[in-house]
């Protein structure tokens, strides 16, 4: 999927206004309106909402095709039917490797819709829909945009070590993402993990970092784990065959006919007859003959 001037333009201003919304509570002061306030989810997920539903737009705008619509909803359904099935315990979640390996191969404009139609599919689902959905689609978007942005040319074992690593790094990211979200009010006040609006960053960063080792650091490791082994796994065979798909979703312009044809068509002469066998053979024509009958 092709990503022009105009939708990376929107990819980071959505990238800027969710970094934002996850990191809120590093950021508000003393007595404001949104100190340990349980609206302020509600009101940063419906802006994400709005935001995921322009970078579609956006990235519907640049270009996409039939084919790239399609393959967006075979991987989204895969997806989907993964992350049920699979998060079970130790955190263990199949999922985060689909992303990876779709945003590997069809770039970060794929990837960042593959994440959010993933964990939309899946929540509809599941009746998994609620505030922290918007921030799901969201982590997981960023984790199949960071993935179509790796390294390009890489290819064969280094490229399977970069996606090994990138995955293991995003998995822990998108947990410590997720804390993010609920962290403010899930403890309380008064205690040696809680939210303090209003004091230093590195101090409330601190104690976040500690609530998250206590509460999900088994989960998040699980789930980093189960990326790993996955990629190191089905990495390489996948890897060809999503870029097979690739080049098939791919258009080009045809200058002859004014629109757009498959890269793969197959061109035909009027020399080419095809039997109802499936079989294709070359015959005379009338033109290099002395005639027909």
């Amino acid at each position: 999927m092709p990503v022009g001037g105009r939708t990376a333009a929107v990819l980071v201003l959505s990238g800027l206004a969710g970094l934002l919304a996850f990191t809120w509570p590093l950021l508000v002061q003393r007595g404001s309106a949104l100190e340990h306030s349980v609206d302020a989810p509600l009101v940063l997920a419906g802006v994400l909402v709005a935001v995921l539903a322009c970078v579609v737009v956006s990235v519907a705008d640049g270009g996409v095709d039939v084919k790239a619509v399609a393959l967006l909803g075979l991987l989204s359904a895969v997806g989907a039917v993964l992350r049920p099935l699979s998060a079970g315990t130790g955190g263990v979640e199949l999922v985060f490797a689909v992303l990876v390996l779709g945003g590997r191969v069809l770039g970060p404009g794929f990837g960042f819709a593959l994440g959010s139609t993933t964990i939309l599919t899946s929540a509809l689902l599941t009746g998994g829909v609620g505030p922290w959905m918007p921030f799901q689609m969201l982590a997981a978007s960023w984790v199949g945009l960071g993935a179509g942005l790796l390294l390009p040319r890489v290819r064969g074992r280094a490229e399977t070590a970069v996606l090994v690593g990138y995955g293991a790094v995003a998995s822990l990211a998108y947990g410590l993402l997720m804390n993010l979200t609920f962290w403010p009010f899930q403890v309380g006040a008064g205690t040696g993990l809680s939210f303090v609006a209003g004091d230093p960053v590195t101090e409330n960063l601190g104690r976040f970092l500690v609530f998250s080792a206590v509460t999900s650091l088994g989960w998040d490791v699980g789930r980093a784990v189960t990326t790993v082994l996955v990629l190191l796994a089905l990495g390489r065979p996948l890897l060809p065959v999503l870029r097979r798909a690739a080049t098939r979703a791919r258009f080009v312009p045809d200058a002859s006919r004014g629109r757009d044809t498959p890269v793969d068509a197959t061109r035909r002469g009027p020399e080419t007859l095809v039997h109802r066998a499936g079989t294709a053979s070359t015959a005379p024509t009338c033109a290099d003959t002395d005639g027909c009958g």
